[in-house]
């Protein structure tokens, strides 16, 4: 019989995780949202007040580890309003907040439980996370990072809010200490140029290794984590070096095996965001200046490269979709197992390395 105030799920099949072999015929109980016991489903007939499955897979919350909360829906054709008519009456700013909270349920109903926000224009990413907490509309636990913390470059002419520049040690410090200030639950650092910035490289390192030292150094004190945009070597080494908690991209360091090792021992996570370089390189080809689009051909190939490398060295991976529309993130996941580690390991990326990435014990494990 269930206990009064406890959902029990029925005859399901759990995957296996790093918690758990794989299992037919469970029975999880559930009180207050929180799994409080995993147990077998014995017998033919399910027991009045439960929830029978029937035995179809039970998945953790998934994560996605590289979202941008963004109100701007250019990269989610058809997820916001039609496009304006002419002699149309101009529409309300505060319209943004509705298309934030579509995409809260959306996300939702995609079956992601956490997103870990990366970089949003006007602190969209913190409004969102606390209309959440309130319960003023429905969607997924948000991490945000605040704002993105970088030297001096041309992405902040394009990037605007969504950037804090600094430069030298101890401004990296100041700019970190903001991030909090403003609300931040993680720090992210550019270590790299971007590749969607016409005039950014996005081979060296964007800053030098005392910046990286002092922004992960002063992140760290303060019982936060940091993750690091890298996309050529040079940035990719600096912030391994440093210490950072994730690569978001990484899409090089399959040159430079030593550092996968490096990452595989300190379990420093990889986010490789296939899917953002096919949207550079096809999807959104003809919205970039053709030398964009040329160099992220080149950088698919070699993220896919990464991929399968940081598999074989035993990094910890994670899921990060970094595209659109949002509730359409398992995308990448087709992709990370078709991209050579298997479908068990791509549900694992967005489950247990996920939570890994994240820094969170209490989620990514039916356990």
């Amino acid at each position: 019989m269930a206990t009064p105030g406890t959902l029990t799920i029925w005859n399901a099949r759990l995957g296996p995780d790093a918690a758990s072999p794989a299992r037919a015929r469970a029975a999880i109980a559930i009180r207050d949202g929180v799994i409080v016991a995993v147990d077998d489903a014995p017998g033919d007939r399910p027991p009045d007040g439960v929830l029978d499955v029937e035995g179809r897979t039970v998945l953790p919350g998934l994560i996605d580890a590289h979202v941008h909360v963004l109100s701007d829906t250019e990269r989610s054709p058809g997820f916001g309003p039609p496009p304006p008519l002419h002699g149309e009456e101009p529409r309300p700013d505060e319209l943004r907040w509705f298309i934030l909270a579509k995409a809260g349920r959306a996300w939702l109903r995609a079956g992601l439980t956490t997103i870990r926000d990366v970089g949003a224009f006007d602190d969209e990413a913190l409004v969102l996370r606390e209309a959440i907490r309130l319960g003023l509309t429905d969607g997924p636990h948000i991490l945000s990072c605040g704002r993105i913390v970088t030297a001096t470059a041309p992405g902040a002419r394009l990037f605007t809010t969504m950037y804090e520049e600094a430069d030298g040690p101890w401004e990296m410090r100041r700019a970190v200490r903001r991030q909090l200030r403003r609300g931040a639950d993680f720090i992210k650092i550019m270590a790299t140029g971007a590749r969607s910035v016409v005039r950014e490289d996005p081979e060296p390192a964007q800053m030098t290794a005392d910046e990286l030292h002092a922004a992960v150094d002063e992140a760290h004190r303060m019982g936060v984590r940091v993750a690091a945009h890298a996309e050529g070597l040079g940035g990719a080494r600096l912030a391994v070096e440093a210490g950072v908690d994730t690569i978001e991209h990484g899409l090089s360091l399959h040159r430079e095996p030593s550092l996968l090792d490096r990452m595989a021992e300190h379990g420093t996570v990889l986010v490789p965001t296939l899917s953002t370089f096919h949207d550079l390189a096809g999807r959104f080809e003809n919205d970039f200046a053709p030398a964009l689009v040329e160099q992220a051909k080149r950088q698919c190939d070699e993220a896919y490269q990464t991929l399968r490398a940081a598999h074989a060295a035993g990094v910890t991976l994670a899921m990060g979709y970094d595209s659109g529309p949002p509730g359409t993130n398992a995308t990448e996941l087709v992709r990370m197992a078709e991209g050579g580690i298997g479908a068990a390991a791509a549900i694992r990326a967005a489950t247990a390395g996920g939570a890994a990435a994240l820094g969170l014990t209490d989620r990514g494990t039916v356990a």
